[in-house]
């Protein structure tokens, strides 16, 4: 069995002092994908870098306290790819993949648009340029997993108020659309939704932190594992963890009937 985690950690100094740490030692994880580490290499402790058991690999933003996106792995890649290769992307420390022998697993964070206009455009030229990228990844004929903080919601089950959200970044129709076509036009498979059509409520990952939203449960679906069909028809169970909070989003966990990755 294989198990990858996802989580958007809203800073991985801020998570440690709620402890993430210590709940990620009772997981008995294979891969952890991490988003939003908000440091660099220096503001991490060594547990951070590399707790019990995993060697911890990293891409973080040129800009301190901002971004970034890191993976614990408990074997040694072949090859660690950090960044896409496109210079104001890879600034923002948002792609991180780690290769093996027939898998790649890989660290996602696409940017946010609900900020500003700016930040909106800026999402939007991410969503434009990383769709070649994942064109490739499918036509190499690897398994791949990304896991990451998409911030988008694709459907309607997929967030709690989505009438009153239709003109909001996370859930535009062009970010829809483009979900669509890397699910339907690239042949991606959305692992959570694949196991549970239907959920709705216990789906949502990231709650705001305005008003009551984790209290009432007023949430979104953001994170997501999204894996080539071979390695997503081998997913077992999936899960979101609610019972502790280390950030504005929640663990998302799946397991699959995989083989682990030699090394």
């Amino acid at each position: 069995m294989l198990r990858i985690i996802s989580i958007n950690l809203n800073g991985i100094r801020s998570a440690a002092n709620k402890g993430f740490f210590d709940w990620l030692s009772t997981q008995d994880a294979d891969f952890v994908c991490l988003q939003e580490l908000k440091a660099q290499a220096a503001d991490l402790s060594d547990a951070m870098r590399a707790p019990a058991g995993y060697t911890g690999y990293f891409h973080y933003a040129e800009k301190k306290g901002y971004s970034g996106v890191g993976l614990y792995a408990r074997r040694t890649p072949e090859r660690v790819v950090e960044g896409l290769g496109i210079v104001d992307i890879d600034a923002e420390g948002r792609y991180l993949q780690l290769d093996y022998p027939g898998l790649s697993v890989i660290s996602l964070y696409l940017p946010s648009g609900s900020s500003s206009e700016e930040r909106q455009q800026a999402k939007f030229s991410f969503m434009e340029r990383f769709l070649p990228q994942l064109a490739r990844l499918r036509a190499e004929g690897r398994e791949v997993v990304i896991c990451g903080d998409w911030n988008i919601a694709h459907k309607e089950i997929d967030l709690k108020n989505w009438k009153s959200n239709q003109k909001n970044s996370g859930f535009l129709p062009e970010e829809r659309d483009w979900l669509t076509r890397v699910l339907d036009g690239q042949g991606w498979v959305d692992v959570y939704r694949r196991l549970y059509p239907e959920a709705t409520a216990e789906c949502y990952t990231w709650w705001s932190n305005r008003g009551q939203a984790w209290a009432k449960n007023v949430g979104w679906r953001l994170d997501y594992q999204l894996a080539t069909p071979g390695i997503a028809a081998a997913a077992r169970t999936a899960s979101v963890y609610k019972e502790q909070r280390f950030s504005d989003h929640a663990p998302l966990s799946v397991e699959y009937d995989w083989s682990h990755p030699p090394g």
